[in-house]
């Protein structure tokens, strides 16, 4: 018997967004401790720049602003959809602009279990040409 519903898909969905726009805001980010609470432990990105950054490199990196959250770069996140593809993992697909420069986005989170909660499992970002 299928248990999932709609409603059941849309709450997990919603939850796995909260969890993006949280790494998205510039405190999270500056904080290598709420980041690694986000970050799934075989964590990678290729960047908008096609760097290829693992879990360690990119919290390294954002130790580096750690406690630069007022000054830190600011996402505007539009058009953010997400499907549930298995049980325990979501696809989320949407654009940012960041300093006037826009990226189209795809993150990949898992659920391992109910202590860790949702984290990121992959990241890609693409840029996007100027008109």
């Amino acid at each position: 018997m299928d248990t999932n519903t709609d409603t059941d898909t849309d709450s997990v969905v919603a939850e796995v967004v909260e969890r993006e726009l949280q790494l998205m805001s510039p405190a999270v980010r500056s904080s290598r401790a709420l980041s690694d609470r986000l970050l799934d432990p075989e964590f990678t990105e290729v960047g908008a720049s096609g760097r290829r950054w693992d879990r360690e490199s990119t919290l390294s990196e954002l130790a580096v602003m750690d406690g630069a959250a007022d000054d830190g770069p600011r996402y505007v996140p539009t058009g953010m959809t997400g499907t549930v593809l298995a049980p325990g993992i979501v696809h989320l697909t949407f654009e940012t602009v960041l300093d006037g420069t826009r990226a189209r986005r795809s993150s990949i989170w898992r659920k391992l279990d109910e202590e860790s909660g949702w984290r990121m499992y992959y990241h890609q970002a693409t840029p996007v040409p100027e008109a």
